[in-house]
């Protein structure tokens, strides 16, 4: 796709959306039941399932923290995700660069002081990719901690905003992403109006910069408010079914 073709003469991107239109948002809460929280989570047409197990009792001493928990995160990309299959390692650098931003932004999230000598274990499979998957990926992780019970400063959201033929565009897809210019990708407390995690490919314009952190901040803004939505109601679902319950 030329660089030229992101973008039609009426203003419109490839999938038909907007500069800063969000693609549709949709998740399922506890879809995995061995889990002590889990969360499937879509942006568009990638999808990332997360499952939470803990807070419980390290199995190796070491990992023990006597004031917090310690948290660990595990990330993989499906061989099918990208439509063409890929073998990845287990240990190939693009896994272990996930793995490594997820548990740093999770670990600053959550409450840890909360659940001292326990572990917690976010595991985040990405079943498919089309763009954005650094940000659904920590939005499917924050759901299904919420699903776990476990406490964080607020419900963290996480957008990606990228920078192309001088417009800024919400929430890339793949062919986006591919087009060669700046990719951000922030999260973000809404609540607290306060950012967790930036991360940026390729340099933005310095003139066009707070625009584009603007445009992402607002993303999140808006992928807060579905997530906490989504909590709310599978919350009410839970007391709904209990209530029907006798003693």
């Amino acid at each position: 796709m030329e660089r030229n073709d992101f973008l039609s003469p009426e203003g419109l991107r490839v999938d038909g959306r907007r500069p800063r239109e969000l693609r549709q948002l949709r998740c399922k809460m506890s879809p995995v039941l061995t889990g002590d929280g889990s969360a499937f989570f879509e942006m568009g047409n990638t999808k990332v399932l997360a499952v939470v197990y803990g807070p419980h009792e390290p199995a190796q001493r070491g990992q023990m923290q006597n004031e917090c928990a310690s948290v660990s995160c595990e990330f993989n990309i499906a061989a099918f995700a990208q439509g063409e299959r890929r073998q990845r390692r287990k240990g190939d650098r693009r896994t272990a660069e996930f793995s490594l931003m997820l548990k740093q932004t999770l670990e600053a999230a959550i409450l840890t002081h909360l659940y001292p000598r326990t572990q917690i274990h976010v595991f985040v499979q990405v079943v498919q990719s089309d763009g954005g998957v650094r940000a659904a990926s920590l939005n499917a992780a924050v759901l299904a901690l919420a699903d776990a019970g476990i406490a964080t400063r607020d419900i963290l959201a996480s957008c990606c905003v990228g920078y192309l033929e001088g417009t800024p565009l919400l929430d890339m897809n793949y062919s986006e992403e591919g087009g060669g210019g700046p990719d951000l990708c922030v999260s973000m407390h809404p609540t607290l109006d306060k950012l967790a995690f930036l991360q940026m490919d390729n340099k933005v314009p310095l003139e066009s910069f707070e625009q584009v952190l603007d445009l992402a901040t607002d993303g999140c803004k808006a992928i807060s408010d579905y997530m906490r939505q989504a909590i709310l109601d599978n919350l009410q679902a839970l007391v709904s079914t209990r209530g029907t319950f006798r003693v």
